[in-house]
Order: structure tokens, then sequence, then C-alpha cells
């Protein structure tokens, strides 16, 4: 996918948290010191705060101007206070436009009127339901895939793309299409290759949206429904067949040994008839032994 180039990360303007409880305290103490002025602040409060007697007419244009002025230091102040977490950074944007992202952690003072959103940049692991996939021979599979991701470029992943956690699986979904994905134990490199290609192609695909992928691998991976018997049936016609190849390659390792032993010993004396009856008779004895039909 193509990003505007312009959106990138880039640090937003912030204060420590000291400023917003400075302005903040600012605040309280104008609107404590207006209140005094208009001759509201009653005589007890006066003494406690050490304050003189002030005999004020009450409060008048300039007393609630004063207030305005207070009461919005106050609020910008204290509202602007944010606690930044490891792991956790903010987005902020004003008016449609992009005005920065905060990393930082601790107490910070950031301008109330920019709206924020928050972003997860820790790494993440991600275990996917069952997907439909292929083996290199075209089976019907289900996949169950572990992908480990972090948001790198907090700008374009909240930014470029609707919602970057479904961007992630619908990638990864687009990918076990197109990457056979051979069952563990495969002559073709198993699991490891194809995890591999999974994660190659899914890195590639959400890289310009600022999503890091580090691995796509596949945990589980079972043969569909609908096919799951027929491949059942065949692995056990194949695993029978190579039993019996094993055996019979024993047995006429074993015949021939004995044979020639018994020939070169001097012990019988065979033409090519009373040979194939030995062998035959031999084979059988073998095969009799070892458990297998004749």
């Amino acid at each position: 996918p193509e990003v505007d180039p312009e959106l990138a990360e880039r640090p937003a303007r912030v204060l420590p948290g000291a400023a917003g409880l400075l302005a903040g305290a600012c605040g309280l103490t104008g609107a404590l010191v207006t209140t005094w002025w208009a001759g509201l602040l009653p005589p007890p409060a006066a003494r406690a705060f050490g304050l003189p007697g002030y005999p004020g007419s009450g409060p008048g244009l300039a007393h609630w101007a004063a207030y305005a002025g207070a009461g919005l230091l106050g609020a910008a102040g204290f509202g602007g206070l944010a606690r930044g977490r490891t792991g956790r950074a903010w987005v902020l944007g004003l008016f449609g436009r992009y005005r920065g992202t905060v990393r930082r952690t601790g107490l910070l003072w950031v301008n109330p009127l920019l709206p924020r959103r928050r972003v997860d940049v820790r790494l993440r692991h991600w275990r996917s339901e069952a997907m439909p996939a292929v083996d290199p021979d075209g089976m019907a599979l289900r996949v169950v895939v572990l992908v480990v991701w972090r948001v790198r470029d907090t700008a374009r992943a909240l930014l470029a793309i609707d919602d970057h956690e479904t961007y992630v699986r619908e990638c990864v979904e687009a990918a076990l299409a197109r990457v056979p994905v051979e069952p563990a134990g495969g002559a073709r490199g198993g699991t490891t290759a194809a995890g591999d290609a999974l994660t190659r192609l899914v890195a590639e695909e959400t890289a310009p949206v600022g999503v890091e992928v580090f691995s796509v691998q596949p945990v589980r991976v079972d043969y569909a429904p609908e096919v799951a018997a027929a491949v059942h049936r065949r692995r056990i016609a194949a695993l029978d067949a190579r039993q019996r190849a094993s055996v019979l390659g024993s047995v006429v390792d074993s015949v021939e040994d004995t044979v020639t032993r018994l020939t070169t010993r001097g012990l019988v004396e065979l033409d090519d008839y009373d040979r194939k009856v030995l062998v035959r008779d031999l084979t059988v004895a073998f095969c009799s032994g070892r458990g297998e039909p004749v």
C-alpha cells in the first residue's frame, strides 16, 4: 500500500507535569485573591490564609474578568495533566491534522485542546483462530498461527488505515491463501519454511502502515474436516507400505545370508531347483517368525 510520505511519526510538544501543577495552583490562588478582593472571603478564611480584612463592595466587572482568567488558567493547568506510561503512546491531532506523538513517561502537561488517541506500542503476541490454507499438494488445511508484532510508527498505524489490528489479521489471512503450509515432518521444510515465507510476506505488507511484524509461525496445522478422513487413510496405507517394504528387505537379506553361508561352507550342494525351494522355505519361515502374512 502507498501511504502519504509526509505522514510519519514525530514527537509532540509537551511540558513537564510541574508546569501544569504550577499553572493550576496559580489559577486557584488567583480565584482566592479575587474572592478576597471582592469582599466575599469570610473573615475566618482570610485569617487562615493570612490575608488582611478587605471591605469590598461585591463583585464587579473587573472581578468577573479576574475570575474568568483564574478559571481558565486553573482549567488549562490541571486539565492538561497526563501520566505517560511505558509501552503506551498518545497521538495528538487538531482539526483533522496530525500534531505529534507523545512517548514520554511520567507526569506531563499536554495541551488540553488537542484530542488524544491512545495506542499500545508494546511487543504483542496474537494467536489466531483456525484459518483456511492449503498444503503443497492442494489439500485443504486449518492453520493456527502465532504473530509477534508491534506498532512502530503510531501516526501511520492510527491515521493511514482504519484499524491496524484488523489490518494485521487480514494480511495474515491473505498470506495463508498464497503460501502453502506443509504439516510438521514433511520433506519440504514443514512449518519452518512456511513460517519464514509468511513472516516475510506479512512484514512487507504491514511495514508501509507503521506496523512491524517479527514472526508469523504456524503452531497447529490440521487437515480440513472434509478431507481429514481421506488423508488419514492415505497416511495409514503409506505407513503400512513402508513397513512391509522394510520387513521384506530384511527377510531377503536374511535369506541371502543363510543360503550363502550354507553353500560356501559346503554344508549342502544345491542345484537351481533346490536353491529355489530352499529360498522359498526360508522366506516363509522368516516371514512367519516376524508375524507377516506370506
